[in-house]
């Protein structure tokens, strides 16, 4: 090997052993601390190192019990796997970890359950209605029992509830049992009986800690209340045809069997159909016949005589056996003899009391009609027909409804966003009213639904109503206000049994978010236009109102537009403009101020007492400017060396006692946002004579043509200069201030 080859690996292997030496041994277990395993099941319990390259592992119980278990060990790695867990495994385990002379152990704790099964339901015997029986929940292999809780439920009925918490002597898998005795009861029939199970070990996941088990409850009721039916009679023509029908109540349905009493008393089998149908009946077919009824739970047995004569005339009644007639109606009844030629025919009600209709009779045929319809008239009629010495009556009952109108939504008001509204529902003149149900529908959710099931005392036609309060949203507009009203008469073949009114929601929203553009803007030079566009959020759109703020604080209407436009403005359109946002559900109001100025016009400026006084004089300089608002006025003192801005009051500038260098030239400069002008005054100030009675005329000419000469003199010099500067004069130039 190459001498540089050697010196590079000896150095990477220095540099290995640094690194190795830098990493600490440690020793980690998994799961961290604790396990909880089910009885049966196979679990692996991991112990890894780091920091050592051939650790050697050793494992034992806290209690140096065997360890049950296989071990693998591979590289850092050491693994414990016990299966299938049983009670020799519930311990705490020790993994030992060993690199060289350091040495380090990690322990778990293994914890037991057994919850394998769901629980088991089983009973006494046969449910059946009345009689008691007992109801078993038990569930096998559970460990440990002193943490399990067992339930039994019929239906939302808690029936019975145990825990077992008796001490546990020895491990061992125990099945636990709950039992209640109950006695069925129509009422069970369908219903779901529950037996629950929990196990209260929080570690275990919800699923494996919580079992039941339902089964739906087969309540049997033994037959009972066997009836049958004949069609048409019990006593027959020869050649005449019966229908013999057998009902018999009972779960499960009885079996229905048909007999014939024989002379000798026993039974001869007919028919193992509900219905018995004899045709071209002879006299020999009288007799008893018999219909049982026949379950797993017993038998229930009745009897009927047929009798068997000679040929007979017969009555139908239409429309039929029983008629649904709306209060009010007209209804007809119809009494038809056949086999008889001169038939005797009459009508009565089964209690004898009033016919209150109109009978009409020719020859075989007779009509009741009852016109208008009432509570009077809700009877059993029968039509009684003699024909020489026999005599048949055949019946048929009038029922009474009034559903006559669909139902009426109100509201309480107006529908606005936020405000809560009430809404009824009224259904007008119901009869039977305890059969009736009003639902108020939003949209296809169900906002109340009600059913009037108290007693009626007394036939009378009512209006009922179902009211709720609401509070409208946005979202319900467009949206469909259901009533719909049920009568449950499943009895009566009528239409229609439900009536239904729809409204449509429109919900009004208040003006709001209200407010004011103006274009080009609020403060304007006179004679400018201006446009004032408003506008306000609300549904319906709200209506937009103009209106101008008068001195007294009233409003004086102007338009109804959305834009306000002022076409070549004055001074006197200045002032607080409102807008209001109207509608059915409110108003919203916004205020704009809009300000019209003009430029500064008729400036006076003024000496006061005069543009010339004498040293020591008080003179004020007074500058007003007509009758514009918002104007500034500024008073300048100009001089060569700059302007000098005074401290005036009101465009006034006192000067007290006058001095020499107070003389010279004032300027106003009046201004605003539309313009401004200038005006300028020249003050003199006289010297003070100190003795006028030694002064000369000769003296006084030639101090007043002096005083003449030198301010002349100064003035062409100064003019001079300015002219070349500026290359031309301009008195006006002459005056405006340099600042």
């Amino acid at each position: 090997m190459p001498r540089k080859t050697v010196v590079i690996f000896g150095a990477l292997n220095i540099l290995w052993m640094v690194f190795a030496a830098s990493q600490a041994f440690k020793i980690e277990i998994f799961p961290e601390s604790k396990i909880l395993a089910q009885i049966g099941d196979s679990i692996s319990l991991t112990c890894s190192t780091t920091g050592c390259d051939s650790p050697s592992f050793s494992w034992r119980t806290q209690i140096d019990s065997p360890l049950n278990g296989k071990v693998i060990n591979e590289g850092t790695k050491s693994t414990l796997t016990l299966e299938p867990v049983g009670f020799a495994h519930e311990h705490s385990y020790l993994c030992t970890a060993t690199c060289g002379h350091d040495k380090q152990e990690r322990g778990i704790q293994v914890d037991l359950y057994s919850f394998p099964e769901d629980p088991e339901i089983s009973f006494s015997g046969l449910l059946e209605v009345g009689k008691p029986v007992t109801v078993t929940c038990l569930v096998r292999d559970v460990y440990p029992f002193d943490r399990l809780e067992m339930h039994l439920l019929k239906g939302d009925h808690l029936m019975k509830n145990q825990e077992f918490v008796e001490d546990m002597d020895v491990k061992a898998l125990e099945t636990k049992s709950l039992e209640v005795t109950f006695t069925p009861t129509n009422e069970d029939i369908g219903k779901t009986l529950v037996c629950g199970a929990k196990l209260h070990i929080d570690e275990i996941d919800f699923k494996l800690k919580e079992k039941e088990t339902t089964k739906t409850l087969q309540v049997y009721i033994s037959p009972r209340n066997t009836v049958i039916s004949v069609n048409p009679s019990k006593r027959l023509q020869e050649g005449g045809s019966v229908t013999m029908t057998c009902s018999s109540e009972g779960l499960p349905a009885p079996q229905i069997l048909w007999s014939k009493k024989l002379d000798n008393g026993n039974l001869q089998l007919l028919s193992e159909n509900a219905t018995l149908t004899l045709i071209a009946m002879r006299m020999e077919d009288s007799g008893i016949y018999v219909c049982e009824g026949v379950n797993l739970a017993g038998r229930d047995r009745t009897q009927v005589e047929l009798i068997v004569q000679e040929k007979l005339f017969s009555v139908e009644l239409s429309p039929g056996p029983q008629i649904a007639t709306q209060i009010g109606d007209s209804v007809t009844l119809t009494c038809h003899v056949m086999g008889c030629e001169s038939p005797s025919i009459s009508w009565r009600t089964q209690i004898d009391s009033p016919l209150s209709g109109k009978v009409r009779t020719e020859g075989t045929k007779s009509t009741l009609t009852l016109s208008p319809v009432s509570f009077e008239n809700e009877h059993s009629y029968l039509c009684v027909v003699t024909c020489g010495r026999k005599k048949v009556e055949k019946e048929i009952k009038v029922d009474l409804y009034s559903f006559p109108s669909d139902p009426k939504i109100e509201m309480s008001g107006l529908l606005v966003e936020g405000n809560p509204v009430n809404v009824s529902c009224k259904v007008p003149d119901v009869y039977p009213f305890d059969r009736l149900e009003i639902e108020l529908l939003k949209g296809e959710s169900i906002m109340k639904k009600k059913n009037f099931l108290e007693d009626v005392d007394n036939k009378s036609l009512e209006t009922k109503n179902l009211e709720m309060t609401f509070i409208p949203t946005t979202e319900d507009t467009g949206k469909v206000l259901v009533c719909q009203a049920k009568l449950h008469i499943d009895e009566m073949e009528f239409e229609p049994k439900q009536r239904q009114s729809t409204q449509t929601l429109y919900v009004n929203i208040a003006p709001r978010d209200t407010t004011i553009s103006v274009s080009p803007s609020s403060i304007l030079e006179e004679g400018s236009s201006v446009n004032m566009t408003c506008s306000s959020d609300g549904l319906p759109a709200p209506k937009i109102l103009w209106r101008r703020q008068l001195n007294n604080g009233e409003l004086q209407f102007l338009s109804e537009n959305t834009t306000l436009t002022l076409i070549s403005t004055k001074i006197e359109d200045s002032g607080i403009y409102v807008c209001e946002g109207i509608n059915q559900a409110g108003k919203s109001r916004k205020e704009v101020e809009l300000t019209i100025q003009v430029a500064p016009k008729d400036i006076q400026l003024r000496a006061i007492p005069s543009e010339s006084v004498k040293e020591g004089d008080t003179v004020i300089i007074s500058c007003t400017c007509g009758n514009v608002p918002q104007t500034w006025i500024i008073l300048k003192k100009k001089a060569e060396t700059g302007d000098t801005v005074l401290k005036s009051t009101g465009g006034e500038y006192t000067i007290h006692k006058a001095q020499l260098e107070d003389a010279g030239v004032y300027e106003c400069e009046s201004k605003n946002q539309v313009g401004l002008q200038l005006r300028s005054l020249t003050l003199d100030v006289k010297g003070r004579e100190n003795n006028k009675d030694y002064f000369s005329p000769e003296l006084l000419v030639l101090y007043c043509a002096s005083s003449l000469i030198i301010p002349a003199i100064g003035m062409i010099i100064y003019f001079a200069r300015r002219a070349n500067m500026k290359g031309s004069y301009s008195l006006v130039e002459a005056q405006k201030s340099k600042v």
